[in-house]
Formats: structure tokens, C-alpha cells, sequence
């Protein structure tokens, strides 16, 4: 392994951070790989060979080797996703924070793109419950999209604003996770040119956006909501003392997350108010830096008045029993209609929905099912992807591996089959998308934009 060269004044900067210890930290950046991990889909169960779990997440497995996951079909069609073992430590919070009482609960990702911490999230909350992807740079709102998607699930909106924006959604979250934009040190392993941008001019401006960003969200969390705060630094501005600040200025109470000794895990305490956080190194734990905490809300707060639009839409009763022929249990969604498109969500969110419709800009909601020619549904790439996709009503066209990659690349798919129309074409039984089978060929409808555009490996 090559030496790594920190930036300056980086090592010294850590001398005094709880569980810091400089030589076995060097070590594990100069000696050891970054361990690969990945996080099952517990929606689309599937025979993929794992090895060692990662402790503090039931879905989440350490990969011996890493793989050339964008040649697998299991990867695309959603059966898990390619996430950093330390911020999987999220789920372990979810766990030990959520409510006795089966109430469904509303949770806010503020910075979700690329969509790792989302999934999780939906993976821990129940189908009654509702998940608020937000992402606040608008070019990286397509793969936070994808990769819900994939997910399959119908209880996600995903939105594209400003923290600012939530400012007046008063008390209507549960639950708030903000993994902040931070000063990235604790990727230097996986990520060596992040170095380049460490600084500790970086990092102060780094903590004043974090407190901007927690303030404008705050109000947008109930009495007695948890809010769970995040970075990928191991800085102290922006870990405790952002703690801190927040125990200061919103007299939120610390919660202490239960751990095990032997996950390697620092547990801190801020030193003001003495607030519980949770810290990661590299050469501790099977996973790269990280820093979580976990904080609720005193402050009495008087909840947004639940917006309910004037009337449904008016859609043709006829159009509508077509749309739900394709869902499972299609009384439980609610259907409306984006210019062409039908989309569906639980039944149960349709009032949030429209109250958020209101305040912020909504990108994707629940699953869009496709658009109708006559009595004919052209089928949405989502709704092949959908857990709730009624599979007796499509054709399923079975792929073994060179004929998925070929279909994951828009290539010609080498098939027979006397099968006509709009069929799933799966892989070990998962959907990938949809190809229209006709007499004297396929056309292949897998999105342009995903498309495998790599050389595939040489074996």
C-alpha cells in the first residue's frame, strides 16, 4: 500500500478527539482496504452470497472480494444497495427510537441523494409509515429517483428544495435525518482526493452551513420528534459541537443509542451538555469515519394543519379499473394522474401528499404505473420494478445472465419466444424492466439512461 500523505495540520487536529489514536489510524488508511459492504433489499428476497454481517444492521453484509456490481442483474433490479458499513448505523438508531404504538410515522432525509440512507430508512419503516426523500442539489435528484425505484416500495416522495423550504411544514415529521454536508475526512480511505479539499477554513464553513441547515429544518419537527444528525468528518466543530449547539440553542434532549463493545464503536460525549454521539474510525471498526447522534425535540410545537385538496381529481371510473388491474391490492393506493401518467401511493398518504404538493416541489410520489392508449397500459420502467406490480396480469420472460446484461445494455436480446406484448424481463425472478415482444423481433425498453455502458470485466 502507498503512504498516504494528509493534509496539513489534519493529523494534529484529531490529537484530542475522543478514541483518536494517531498510529493505529495511519495504519489503517496506509495497510488495510476498505472493506466492501452491502445492504440486502428485505422487499426482494434473494439467493446473493454474503459473508460477515455487518453488527449493527440485520440487512447489511461485508463482501469478501468486490464485485463488478454494475454487471450484475440483482444490483439493477433492486435486491440491494452498495452502501459504506459505518453509515449503516443509522438503522440501529431507527430501531431503538421508534414509537411503541403502531401510529404511522412521517420521516424527512433532508440530504438524501444518492439515495443509501433512503433505502435504509424504508427498509426500517413500516408500509403505513411515510418517506420524504429530499435533495436539494437538482442534478442529483435522478439518482436519488433510480434508486428508489429499485427499492420497489410505494410510500416514498422524493422532493428537490431548500432546508429553508420545510420551514413552514411546522411539526409534521416524526422523524428527521440530516446527514450534513461536511468536510468529507472521514472518506479519505475510500476516497484519497478528498484530501485535496480538507482544510480547517473548510471545515468552519462546513459548520456554519450544518447549524443553517439544522435551523431551517427544525421547525419542520414535532413535540417529541427525534432527529438524527450525521456527518462522514471527524472533526469536532462539526460532530459535538454541533450537538451541542443544538442541545443549546433548541433544548433538545440527548438520546443514547445502546452498542456493543466489541462493534469497535467510540461512544462520545459532548462537553458542554454532555450529548451522546457515536464515532467511527478505520483501523476500530470494519468501516470507514463516521459520526451520528441522536437528539429529541422538548420545544412545544404546533402542528401544520393537514391540507386536504378541494375534491379529487376527476378521472374516468373505467381508466382507473384498468390502471388497478396491474397493482396488488389496489384498493389500499390512491391513483392520480400527472399530465399523461398514472401514479399511485398508499391510501393512507394521500392528505400528505397534498399538503406537501403545496409547500414543496415534489419530483416523484409513490409509483408510476404508465400511461393508457385506449384500453392498452403502456407500463412505466417503475412499475416493473414495484413489489406491488400484479405479475399474473403481465408476461414474465426469464433471462439467464448474458441475456440480462444484454438487455441492461439496449442491446439485441438473443431470445426465442412465441410470446407477444409487453413483457417483465426478469433475471432469478426479479424484474429488470420491459421489452415488447413482437413476431420478428424485441424492442428493448430499459431507460437510455441507465443503460450499462462499461466493458464488461475480462473473467
Amino acid at each position: 500500500m502507498s503512504e498516504y500523505i494528509f493534509p496539513e495540520n489534519f493529523l494534529s487536529s484529531l490529537t484530542n478527539e475522543p478514541g483518536f489514536e494517531r498510529e493505529n489510524f495511519v495504519e489503517a488508511h496506509e495497510n488495510i482496504v476498505a472493506p466492501t459492504s452491502i445492504r440486502l433489499n428485505p422487499f426482494k428476497k434473494s439467493v446473493l452470497k454474503t459473508d460477515e454481517q455487518v453488527p449493527w444492521c440485520a440487512e447489511g453484509y461485508y463482501l469478501n472480494a468486490r464485485p463488478s456490481f454494475t454487471f450484475d442483474p440483482l444490483f439493477h433490479a433492486g435486491c440491494y444497495y452498495v452502501q459504506e458499513a459505518s453509515s449503516m448505523f443509522i438503522d440501529q438508531i431507527l430501531k431503538n427510537i421508534r414509537p411503541d404504538s403502531d401510529e404511522p410515522v412521517k420521516v424527512l432525509d433532508l440530504c438524501a441523494a444518492p439515495g443509501g440512507k433512503s433505502t435504509l430508512i424504508n427498509s426500517a419503516i413500516n408500509s403505513t409509515d411515510l418517506l420524504v426523500s429530499n435533495e436539494i442539489i437538482k442534478t442529483r435528484v435522478p439518482v436519488l429517483c433510480d434508486n428508489l425505484n429499485r427499492w420497489g416500495t410505494a410510500n416514498t416522495i422524493v422532493s428537490n428544495n431548500d432546508p429553508r423550504d420545510f420551514t413552514r411544514l411546522t411539526g409534521f415529521f416524526d422523524t428527521i435525518l440530516v446527514d450534513a454536508p461536511c468536510s468529507g475526512s472521514g472518506m479519505f480511505r475510500k476516497d484519497p482526493a478528498a484530501m485535496d479539499e480538507w482544510s480547517e477554513a473548510n471545515v468552519s464553513l462546513c459548520h456554519q452551513r450544518q447549524e443553517r441547515i439544522l435551523a431551517d429544518v427544525y421547525p419542520a419537527l414535532k413535540e417529541d420528534g427525534h432527529l438524527i444528525y450525521s456527518t462522514c468528518s471527524y472533526s469536532h466543530q462539526e460532530n459535538e459541537e454541533i450537538v451541542d449547539w443544538l442541545c443549546r440553542e433548541y433544548n433538545m434532549e440527548s438520546i443514547r443509542i445502546p452498542i456493543y463493545k466489541e462493534w469497535g464503536i467510540v461512544e462520545t460525549q459532548s462537553p458542554e451538555h454532555k450529548a451522546w454521539g457515536y464515532r467511527f474510525y478505520p483501523g476500530k471498526v470494519k468501516g470507514e469515519g463516521f459520526f451520528a447522534a441522536c437528539l429529541k425535540k422538548k420545544e412545544e410545537t404546533d402542528e401544520l394543519p393537514i391540507f386536504r385538496s378541494k375534491g379529487h381529481q376527476k378521472l374516468a371510473l373505467l381508466e382507473i379499473e384498468l390502471v388497478k388491474k396491474y397493482i396488488n391490492e389496489p384498493d389500499t393506493f390512491y391513483y392520480n394522474k400527472v399530465n399523461d401518467d398514472w401514479l399511485a401511493i398508499s391510501r393512507e398518504h394521500k392528505d400528505s401528499l397534498d399538503t406537501l404538493q403545496r409547500h414543496l416541489y415534489i419530483k416523484k410520489s409513490g409509483v408510476r404505473i404508465g400511461k393508457l392508449m385506449g384500453n392498452d397500459l403502456i407500463p412505466d420502467h417503475e412499475l416493473a420494478l414495484s413489489i406491488y406490480i400484479n405479475k399474473d396480469k403481465v408476461l414474465q420472460t426469464e433471462l439467464n445472465l448474458n441475456q440480462a446484461i444484454q438487455f441492461l445494455r439496449r442491446d439485441n436480446i438473443d431470445i426465442n419466444t412465441t410470446d407477444k406484448g409487453w413483457s417483465l424481463m426478469n433475471f432469478e425472478g426479479h424484474a429488470l424492466g420491459w421489452a415488447k415482444l413482437l413476431p420478428n423481433r424485441i424492442n428493448n425498453y430499459f431507460p437510455k439512461e441507465l443503460r450499462i455502458l462499461a466493458v464488461a470485466p475480462t473473467p
